[in-house]
């Protein structure tokens, strides 16, 4: 058979061999129908407004504190450098469908024989230089080989091993899945990210707004004081009273310092989300209100996080990766059949021939081989193999359908505590209003001596707590509109027509290393959407040139 016919025989066997281990298919996970919090679901369908969720927040800072975070957070660049790793990893594995071994040698050698006693340079310590020589001499008479004897040599030498069983191709399987994972991983990472930032800004204003209120309560507290004072001078009342009135007021005031550190705590953290140093932050936050939220949120229907939540896809692809690793495993148990074979030529300064003829195709050498290897002696270990890799896999559904029921949790939390937290905020503005009647009521009785001091003090401390009460109930309200928004999984789309690590970083990138053309999005970004890319089952079947493109 002509090396023309056994390639081709090769090539047809390679492309409809088998792929041994089992198909991947998307795991049964447990999901409600409806949800339970359905009063604070608007009937909308799930679209933009809920993808770009922080902008109906309708406040400037926050959808600048948004994008800052995208372009300057260490972390996500960090996730989106990690996607390049893997990229490169999936690059690898595809290269194992060629010649797995490739080389090319070269040599040059040079040998001094030392002349024999009847003056012919055939006295080399070598027997294989001797014989060279014995031989030659033989073929023709006075021949000899010169004490310089130069030998050059020129050999490409290749082994590839057949993937009959789809062990390569089940790599490659594993790796494409692992690298759409960490895409995926990258999205979590960003919805986490403008989730952590609305939340830290939300948390940022509440406290703004408590140490206004506390601060506001002060001056109340200390014209209650002065007044108690005037009252006690007169001779009115005890000294109890504007004692009272003093521990009041000291109390108050012991409630700042707390909260502005709660302040720059919170600031210190908005500062790592956006990228910046601490510094810089205090400006960019300086007034503002609680964020206010809308009546209701349109959540969609809970099926839909199966494809719109990263972290969901994430695990699924995580198990498809781990699916093909099976078959990996069981192709170690089965025969492997390599092809081996090298091309090159020889050359010496022998006689009549020159270093030159290295080039000579008609005295090339070429040497063509195969081999089957069976693994016989070690089949508890590769089966054993196989077992964990199942194992490991088992895990991995297990895990899916756990981050399944996980995100509908989340989203239930989100949606009770934005529900209720609109609720607590609608009556205690109420109670806020009757708060400070109250106390201005009890005031001017005091004032004209019809109760006592006690009636102030329970006024004041009422309307600081109820007012306090009410800013939480609007920090519930607004965090749980965060919260419910980030379960639902929208945010990563801001990457889109965007890159996953800035120009800054792949420039660092490519002074170190030839990257070719993998710095460009295109080439380490799918472009197809996750939302968009089918979950069904991996066809046995599959072509290999689906396997190689990363759309698919």
């Amino acid at each position: 058979m002509s090396i023309q016919r056994l390639g081709v025989f090769l090539a047809a066997g390679f492309l409809t061999s088998c792929m041994v281990g089992p198909d991947f298919k998307v795991p049964q996970a447990e999901v409600e129908r409806q949800w339970m919090e359905r009063k604070a679901v608007s009937g909308k369908p799930y679209g933009e407004p809920e993808i770009f969720w922080w902008r109906s927040f309708n406040d400037k800072v926050l959808t600048r504190l948004v994008q800052m975070a995208y372009e300057n957070n260490l972390s996500l660049q960090a996730a989106g450098a990690r996607i390049l790793q893997v990229r490169a990893a999936l690059n690898h594995s595809i290269g194992n469908l060629f010649p797995q071994q490739q080389g090319l040698s070269g040599a040059l050698d040079y040998t001094y024989i030392p002349p024999s006693n009847e003056g012919s340079s055939s006295g080399s310590s070598d027997p294989v230089i001797n014989a060279l020589a014995q031989n030659l001499s033989q073929q023709k008479q006075g021949f000899s080989i010169g004490p310089n004897l130069l030998t050059d040599q020129a050999l490409f030498a290749a082994t590839w091993e057949i993937d009959f069983w789809g062990k390569y191709r089940r790599k490659i399987e594993s790796e494409k899945a692992n690298y759409l994972s960490t895409v995926a991983a990258y999205d979590d990472a960003l919805v986490t990210l403008i989730g952590d930032v609305a939340n830290t800004y939300v948390n940022i204003r509440t406290v703004q707004r408590e140490i206004v209120i506390t601060n506001e309560n002060i001056e109340l507290q200390k014209e209650s004081l002065r007044i108690a004072q005037v009252r006690y001078q007169s001779g009115e009342t005890s000294e109890l009273d504007p004692s009272q009135a003093q521990t009041q007021l000291l109390k108050t005031q012991a409630e700042v310092p707390s909260l502005e550190t709660s302040l720059r705590q919170l600031e210190n953290s908005l500062a790592v989300l956006i990228g910046q140093t601490p510094n810089k932050v205090n400006a960019l936050v300086k007034t503002g209100v609680i964020p206010s939220v809308p009546a209701s949120i349109a959540a969609g229907i809970p099926h839909d996080l199966l494809r719109r939540r990263p972290d969901v896809r994430q695990a699924g692809l995580l198990a498809a990766s781990k699916c093909a690793m099976i078959g990996v495993q069981v192709a170690q148990m089965l025969p492997a059949l390599s092809l081996s074979g090298s091309f090159g030529g020889t050359a010496s300064n022998i006689g009549n021939q020159q270093l030159s003829d290295l080039f000579n195709l008609q005295d090339a050498i070429v040497n063509v081989g195969a081999n089957i290897a069976m693994p016989i002696l070690n089949y508890g270990r590769l089966i054993n193999n196989v077992r964990e890799s199942d194992a490991i896999f088992q895990e991995a559904i297990l895990n899916y359908q756990n981050t399944v029921l996980a995100a509908q949790k989340d989203v239930e939390n989100g949606l009770s505590q934005f529900h209720n937290g609109r609720t607590s905020t609608a009556v205690l503005a109420e109670a806020v209003k009757s708060a400070k009647l109250s106390t201005s009521l009890a005031l001017a009785r005091y004032m004209a001596g019809q109760s006592d001091y006690t009636t102030v003090l329970s006024a004041e401390q009422a309307l600081l707590s109820v007012e306090l009460s009410y800013t939480g109930a609007q920090n519930a309200a607004a965090l749980g509109a965060v919260n419910t928004y980030r379960s639902l999984g929208g945010g990563w789309q801001i990457r889109n027509g965007g890159d996953v690590i800035s120009e800054a970083v792949k420039k660092q990138m490519a002074e170190r290393t030839n990257w070719g053309r993998m710095l460009a999005p295109k080439n380490h970004l799918p472009a197809i959407a996750p939302e968009d890319r089918s979950a069904e089952s991996v066809p046995r079947s599959r072509p290999l040139w689906d396997l190689l493109n990363i759309n698919k």
